[in-house]
């Protein structure tokens, strides 16, 4: 103490000192420095163990993205931003739609719901995840809680049964299986395979369900098709839910005189090489008059490199595949002509949004009908979305991204909308205005004729 002052005596470091903390400091920089090149040099030129290192980054920003940004299932995919304070149908011209239930399944939960052409809902389905989960089938040892998932696809039988693909916000593989119910929402079967975006049911009551899984082999003459990878199945089911036959389409594509679609894959992909979103089983009609199918074989839809392709299931292989002038489509559907119906997700480049649906014709690749949106009303999904030509020759098109559902003429007026009323705000409370409320994706729609279900089902 010193003149009422504390005062504390430090040490000076000698110059000797600070030239050996300088001396390690710069040693750390400079091994750091060496790891840094060395690193860069073995991914980039791929030597061991260049693998591990990649398998070891994504699988880290894989989890980081779970924990952070996709902690909340509102700002995900499965929610968009509403472009309009209006709920439910908005429109509805009785003399040109066509009558019948519409069933469409939502981002907002694990439901499908079947409703009327004035909105009213008329049955609802819900089967959460966590009911059916099994940990012993090996898959989603960890599964995201119930709050994540929802239903992307489903398919209705006329006693009300439903089936209905699971998937997640913010896991890889984003399958997640599959559900049967009865009409009372009671799990009938489930496959634990990690089933994604869509389903179908055969004539003989199989389910052709699309599969995915990390795959870490080289194939070779496709090195830029580089492991790990995701790689989609096409899997059928029995009646009963049980495998009977599992097809890597990847492989599928490489045996086949279309494997050079495969390098074209773009550079974004990520791993995701094929991503694809549609099987529907062709029926003997459909085959009759799409020259480029038999009865029995599948139309898939491979969303990133922009192919539509015909997959013989006893050949394991590609017979038929076309590239065209969509980008990003989904849904391709084979018409009672001949011509094949796609939503074109971003394929749009005039006025009224980035998408619009296309029928062709696959034999001359003439389009021969098309509908767009508006400078008023544009129309654009960047994820999913579908069709249906309905026998009246009107067109129901699922536009996700808007969370609606709109029947259109050939002439494109819209004779029918619903708008999805499942609204949220940014922090998942319900909204009190237009400002920052998200609206819940549609992620498939179909028409129902009521006189294809039992009455029993109805009556209930």
């Amino acid at each position: 103490m010193k003149n009422g002052t504390h005062t504390n005596s430090l040490p000076t470091p000698s110059w000797e000192a600070i030239a050996k903390n300088g001396y390690y400091a710069i040693l750390i920089l400079s091994i750091a420095f060496l790891a840094f090149i060395a690193g860069s040099f073995t991914m980039y030129t791929e030597r061991f163990p260049s693998t591990y290192l990649a398998d070891a980054y994504r699988g880290g920003l894989a989890l980081w993205e779970q924990r952070t940004r996709l902690d909340d299932p509102y700002p995900s995919e499965f929610w968009q931003p509403a472009r309009t304070e209006a709920r439910g149908v908005t429109t509805y011209d009785s003399e040109r739609a066509y009558d019948g239930l519409t069933l469409y399944t939502s981002g907002h939960g694990q439901k499908a719901l079947l409703i009327s052409m004035t909105g009213e809902v008329v049955h609802e389905w819900s089967v959460p995840f966590s009911e059916v989960w099994d940990a012993s089938a090996g898959t989603h040892q960890n599964p995201r809680p119930d709050k994540y998932i929802f239903y992307h696809k489903s398919v209705l039988y006329p006693n009300g049964d439903l089936l209905a693909v699971y998937e997640a916000v913010g896991d890889t593989p984003y399958g997640y299986g599959l559900v049967k119910m009865d009409k009372d929402s009671r799990p009938i079967w489930s496959y634990m395979g990690r089933a994604h975006h869509d389903v179908d049911v055969g004539e003989d009551g199989r389910v052709y369900v699309l599969t995915q899984d990390v795959t870490q082999d080289v194939i070779e003459g496709f090195e830029h098709l580089k492991p790990p990878r995701l790689d989609d199945f096409v899997v059928v089911l029995s009646p009963d839910g049980e495998e009977l036959k599992k097809i890597p389409l990847l492989q599928a594509f490489v045996d086949s005189p279309y494997k050079r679609m495969l390098n074209t894959v773009p550079w974004f992909a990520n791993g995701d090489y094929l991503h694809t979103n549609t099987v529907d089983v062709i029926s003997a009609e459909q085959a009759a008059r799409f020259p480029f199918a038999s009865e029995g074989q599948v139309l898939l839809s491979m969303r990133d490199f922009g192919a539509i392709a015909v997959l013989d299931l006893e050949r394991e292989q590609i017979v038929w595949a076309l590239q065209g002038s969509w980008v990003g489509q989904h849904d391709p559907d084979i018409l009672p002509n001949g011509n094949v119906l796609l939503f074109d997700n971003y394929g749009h480049y005039g006025e009224g949004g980035i998408s619009r649906v296309i029928e062709f014709d696959p034999k001359t690749m003439e389009l021969v009908w098309s509908y767009t949106g508006s400078g008023d009303h544009p129309f654009e999904s960047a994820i999913r979305s579908g069709q249906e030509r309905l026998p009246n020759g009107n067109t129901l098109i699922t536009e996700s991204d808007g969370g609606r559902l709109l029947e259109v003429t050939r002439d494109g007026d819209i004779v029918w909308e619903y708008i999805n009323p499942e609204r949220r705000s940014d922090d998942g409370s319900e909204p009190r205005g237009a400002n920052g409320e998200l609206i819940a994706v549609v992620s498939g729609g179909q028409r129902v004729e009521p006189a294809s279900l039992n009455p029993d089902f109805l009556s209930n």
